[in-house]
């Protein structure tokens, strides 16, 4: 287990959030399946962080802060992990199933990616309206160039991560999980979450059963996503 000193400090940079990401991949195993998930989620952070050095990000103040703002909520989770405690539902089937023999690192990528684009996000844009002062519709712009970073490198991440050819064939049951989730989809409902929870904001209870129902719905696609494949690779 990763000593807890290591979360516990707060991030306040990309830098920041790319240091923490690094340590966590050090430390874990390279086959388990959050892992898997954190090497994806530091490519997606250094790209970001290349793209801000560049200026690719009209408003870099919003857009720092919701990048930390995000990351925050994945690091959080694996702290909940580390001090026993339960993280958020939609969390939860990849920790329970990160060294599952089952399940391909493809299924492990996108279980996490399903859980920080379906449920974190949302929460991440009304952090960073909180943090900033700020509207939903004022982070539109860095929330789609954001967005616009994790849709340029699925292709990569599923080319990486995918069975060669001679074990992916049209019948494997990875081929239909594949086609049944999708992360434009996914960051559109995100967008849409992000802003019924600011709508909700002075409705705290409303707001509260909306964000637990989405954690729950969110968390059962992972369950999904995460169904153990048998035999696991190599076994055929």
């Amino acid at each position: 287990m990763v000593p807890l000193e290591q979360f516990t400090a707060r991030v306040h940079s990309v830098d920041a959030v790319v240091h923490r990401m690094r340590a966590l991949g050090a430390a874990w195993p390279e086959r388990d399946g959050v892992a898997v998930f954190n090497r994806v989620y530091l490519a997606v952070t250094e790209e970001v962080d290349r793209r801000l050095e560049t200026g690719h990000f009209t408003d870099a103040r919003a857009a720092i802060t919701l990048d930390v703002r995000f990351a925050e909520r994945y690091l959080d989770a694996v702290e909940a992990v580390a001090d026993e405690r339960r993280p958020p539902a939609c969390w939860r089937p990849l920790f329970q199933l990160r060294r599952h023999p089952g399940v391909r690192p493809l299924q492990f990528a996108l279980a996490g990616i399903n859980a920080h684009i379906g449920h974190d996000l949302a929460l991440a844009v009304v952090d960073t309206c909180r943090t900033l002062g700020c509207e939903p519709a004022e982070l539109e712009d860095a929330f789609d160039r954001v967005g616009d970073v994790l849709v340029s490198l699925e292709e990569r991440i599923r080319e990486d991560l995918m069975p060669g050819p001679d074990l992916l064939q049209i019948a494997d049951p990875l081929t239909h999980l594949l086609g049944a989730w999708s992360l434009d989809r996914a960051r559109d409902a995100a967008w849409s979450a992000a802003r019924a929870v600011w709508a909700l904001r002075e409705l705290p209870d409303l707001a509260e059963e909306f964000v637990e129902r989405l954690d729950t719905g969110v968390g059962l696609v992972g369950r999904c996503l995460l169904t153990p494949l048998s035999p696991p690779l190599g076994a055929r």
